[in-house]
């Protein structure tokens, strides 16, 4: 199996912004997603405070990752946050599949950029780039 590898860009940048993303006022917590199967790469900020984890045994459970550039802050938390970030994960991976379909049933030549989804509570903030999906998540401002 190949090793999983960083965009272009080096990996003391990316975390360097994800550690400023973290620290911006209003941001609950973001995930890194593998793009080739969704795999939960790294997290911060308490992923069960934003979708607490529903079951011990969630049936479309994705696969964690076996290696590569980043490492998992995932495994650092508890069963609990663990458990909530995959399904979070899962779910955003869902909606992504589904809003790419979409897109490509539109228009063939077109790519899906940024999805955005707003609540009353959060707003869910997905960015697919080549190598990963981020997915920040963050206080809805008050009207």
């Amino acid at each position: 199996m190949a090793e999983k590898s960083v965009p272009s860009v080096n990996t003391e940048s990316i975390d360097e912004a994800l550690h400023r993303l973290s620290k911006k006022p209003g941001v609950k917590a973001w995930l890194m997603l593998d793009r080739t199967n969704g795999a939960v790469l790294k997290t911060n900020g308490q992923i069960s405070l934003v979708r607490p984890a529903r079951s011990s045994n969630s049936k479309a459970s994705l696969p964690s990752p076996t290696g590569g550039s980043f490492s998992t802050d995932v495994s650092a938390n508890t069963n609990n946050e663990t458990q909530a970030a995959q399904e979070l994960a899962s779910m955003v991976w869902s909606f992504l599949s589904t809003a790419g379909s979409l897109v490509d049933e539109i228009d063939s030549e077109d790519e899906l950029k940024l999805l955005r989804l707003r609540t009353k509570k959060q707003e869910l903030v997905i960015v697919p780039e080549t190598k990963y999906l981020l997915v920040v998540v963050h206080d809805t401002p008050p009207v």
